[in-house]
């Protein structure tokens, strides 16, 4: 593994910390490979009930490396544009709750691992960019063009692709673009609280969850309520159910462990 990200697991929290904090934490290819497997291990792993996306530094994410765009033909770029996806086709379909520590720079390539992730927790001094129309690029790399829209509208999606201007923190916060905004000084506080609540909830709950949001984004409401049937079918008959159930009748907190 790669020292340009750092892994940490603490009590089925693991935070995988991009390092590149010279390059503003910028994506190369031995980081992407390393941050795809890592996703991978983390789906599978049952001691992991929770992901925490960080960036080393100043910044969260200044995008892909730049310096690697060399000339290569259609078919080598269309291997390397799919391959960029691949972290975010891990957060998307992984069944537990992932958040990103978004702090300083979120651009390019890195707004578009964080419009994936579940949660995004900002800071008064961040800032977000879809950058690529400058670079002569559609403005709809790494996940922006599906993302975007559908976190922030229409309207705002098609300024901020089409413009590639920096969006500031309150901005942000206004058009739905991350889920919480905090004093920097209480950033790791704010997502370690919300990690740590995930991490001691139901799992099986929280999984089957994020899959319905996840599914009703291309899914008419019919096909999402069988979905729902399903899932819920599944999590009545589950030991946290029963639990949780057990809990509420003795009026205490309940203590959820992995199936």
């Amino acid at each position: 593994m790669t020292d340009k990200l750092l892994q940490e697991l603490d009590q089925g929290i693991l935070t995988l910390t991009l390092n590149r904090p010279d390059k503003l934490n910028a994506i190369d290819h031995e980081m992407l490979e390393a941050l795809i497997t890592s996703l991978d291990n983390a789906a599978s792993d049952s001691q992991v009930r929770v992901v925490i996306l960080a960036g080393a530094g100043k910044s969260f994410c200044g995008g892909a490396d730049i310096t690697q765009m060399l000339d290569r033909d259609a078919t080598d770029w269309e291997g390397i544009v799919d391959r960029y996806l691949d972290p975010i086709r891990a957060i998307s379909n992984m069944g537990k709750p992932v958040i990103a520590r978004c702090h300083g720079n979120v651009i390019g390539g890195g707004l578009g691992l964080a419009l994936s992730c579940d949660f995004r927790i900002g800071t008064e001094t961040s800032r977000y960019c879809a950058p690529f129309v400058k670079l002569a690029l559609a403005g709809c790399d790494m996940s922006a063009g599906y993302f975007l829209p559908r976190l922030v509208g229409l309207t705002h999606a098609t300024d901020m692709m089409m413009t590639a201007r920096f969006v500031a923190a309150e901005e942000a916060r206004q058009i739905g673009l991350i889920t919480r905004l905090v004093p920097e000084a209480e950033l790791d506080d704010a997502v370690a609280s919300l990690a740590r609540q995930f991490e001691q909830g139901p799992g099986k709950a929280l999984a089957f969850t994020k899959y319905a949001i996840r599914r009703s984004l291309d899914r008419d409401m019919t096909a999402e309520f069988d979905y729902e049937i399903f899932a819920q079918v599944q999590c009545l008959q589950s030991a946290e159910h029963r639990e949780g159930i057990a809990a509420f009748r003795e009026r205490r907190s309940p203590v959820f462990k992995s199936e």
